[in-house]
């Protein structure tokens, strides 16, 4: 399946960040941070090794400006920053009239100080598996792209019913770009992808843990660790985005006690990015194997 709209190229990784699905971990103090590492201190550390961040945050309890606008000043001008819809946004039934509420029309502001900032990648609507193509789904995209009209909008999916042309076509016209997922490989899930519908390409890493993707523990569900030998062919797929694309946003969501650090740090390697060069803590060397 490919669908790409006409866009400037870039030359091939030149515009691709690599990073993870969230920053402020606990049990990424000893894998990743050094011991003692206090919560404010994260972000400026994690900044040092690597350039962009999704900001899982804002899913959950959209924070005030002050609190980004403290995101923004502990971390260099170059960084950049991507945000999770809040669950009002795209996991809650909008009311009898159709209104996303309060919550969902925050984030805007919110993120204020990074739009100001030019440090904005996107805005994305992650979507639950329960989510399946219909007039009703279009609609809430169409309120959506409404909502957040002017602001870079990237859209995941977890049902492969939304893996159609038809798909990237209504993205296309509503002005939402498409998010290419890693994950188990189960038949209601989507398939591994390089399509791009916009500017922005986007890739994110779930981990492939089949045996605890349906279970009742979430941490456990991340808790994978990649092979390179599973990385290396989305590093074609990547090449083939970033040489479309204005923009590529990787982000690794296998969180469970730093793997996605681990695992990001192997990706940038493979694309033989700059950031790359940094190394991690040691720590990490005890995924290896």
């Amino acid at each position: 399946m490919e669908h790409r709209a006409d866009q400037p190229s870039s030359s091939v990784f030149g515009g691709v960040s690599v990073g993870t699905c969230g920053y402020s971990f606990r049990d990424w103090v000893g894998p990743f941070y050094p011991p003692k590492t206090r919560p404010a201190e994260m972000l400026t550390y994690y900044a040092r090794h690597f350039e962009a961040v999704e900001l899982d945050v804002t899913y959950y309890r959209v924070p005030p400006p002050a609190t980004i606008e403290r995101m923004a000043q502990r971390t260099p001008a170059h960084f950049l920053f991507t945000a999770k819809a809040p669950a009002a946004a795209t996991h809650l039934p909008a009311d009898a009239r159709g209104a996303l509420g309060e919550e969902a029309a925050r984030l805007r502001d919110a993120l204020a100080p990074l739009i100001a900032r030019g440090r904005l990648g996107c805005v994305l609507l992650q979507f639950p598996s329960a989510f399946h193509p219909g007039r009703a789904a279009e609609q809430r995209l169409a309120a959506l792209a409404d909502l957040y009209h002017g602001l870079p909008l990237v859209a995941e999916f977890r049902h492969r019913a939304w893996q159609a042309p038809a798909t990237l076509h209504l993205l296309e016209r509503l002005g939402i770009g498409w998010c290419n997922v890693d994950e188990p490989d189960f038949e209601s899930l989507p398939a591994p992808s390089a399509d791009l519908v916009g500017p922005i390409a986007y890739v994110r890493f779930h981990g492939r843990n089949r045996a605890a993707w349906w279970g009742h523990d979430q941490a456990q569900r991340f808790n994978y660790l990649y092979g390179i030998e599973e990385l290396a062919p989305w590093a074609a797929r990547v090449a083939d985005l970033a040489a479309q694309a204005q923009r590529v946003f990787v982000f690794f969501n296998n969180c469970y006690a730093g793997k996605s650090a681990h695992n990001a740090r192997d990706f940038a390697r493979l694309l033989g990015l700059a950031s790359a060069k940094s190394e991690l803590p040691e720590s990490l060397s005890l995924f290896d194997a």
